[in-house]
């Protein structure tokens, strides 16, 4: 039986080139293409392919809540193709449901395994990516100290950095500074991202 596919990602010409590379394969049968997170969350509705094969930068919804909203839905499994691997991507995407993350530097030979894997039922993560998410489960990436949990905690509530400021008796830059650290230790570039990367490494208890 051939294997549905559902190509997520915002450059028309990737979009293209892995049309390509999957039409090749006997078994594998790309059935729809989109650029955007929220029309990928609606054709995997619709379309109910084996595997969606998603970027994690789009436009309009980001790749990591269209890879939840898929899986929740039950619509797909998702394997991650993108040119991010830090920590944080990697630990997020997995936490949304993603059975596999791939680097677009990969060959074709490792893509089509992949989904193959996907859809077979196994997870297929690339070696760097395998490495930065083992590191997580480890707990040997650097440790956030007591002011920075509770700089975190604030974030997590959707603080604004005067309003922790001021809850934590500390001033707006000193909780910047904190911020910019926490961000570093997580692997992440953003609040959210931090949040939701402290959640799937069991920071946040309760959340």
């Amino acid at each position: 039986m051939s294997v549905r596919l559902l190509v997520v990602d915002d450059h028309p010409i990737v979009r293209e080139g892995l049309r390509a590379v999957l039409d090749r394969e006997p078994d594998l049968v790309v059935e729809a293409d989109c650029g955007s997170g929220r029309e990928a969350v609606q054709l995997a509705a619709a379309l109910r392919p084996d595997v969606v094969l998603m970027d994690l930068r789009l436009p309009d919804l980001d790749g990591i809540e269209a890879i939840e909203r898929i899986t929740a839905a039950g619509s797909a499994r998702v394997l991650v193709l993108t040119s991010y691997d830090t920590d944080g991507d990697v630990v997020r995407a997995v936490a949304a449901g993603a059975v596999g993350y791939l680097l677009k530097g990969c060959t074709r030979e490792e893509l089509t395994a992949a989904v193959r894997t996907a859809a077979n039922g196994g997870t297929a993560i690339a070696a760097p990516a395998a490495g930065r998410l083992a590191r997580h489960r480890r707990g040997d990436v650097a440790q956030l100290t007591n002011r920075e949990m509770d700089v975190l905690r604030c974030l997590a509530r959707g603080l604004s950095n005067p309003e922790t400021g001021r809850e934590l008796y500390v001033s707006e830059a000193t909780v910047k500074t904190h911020v910019m650290r926490i961000f570093d230790k997580l692997g992440v570039k953003d609040r959210t991202a931090a949040v939701t990367t402290a959640i799937a490494r069991g920071l946040l208890p309760g959340l």
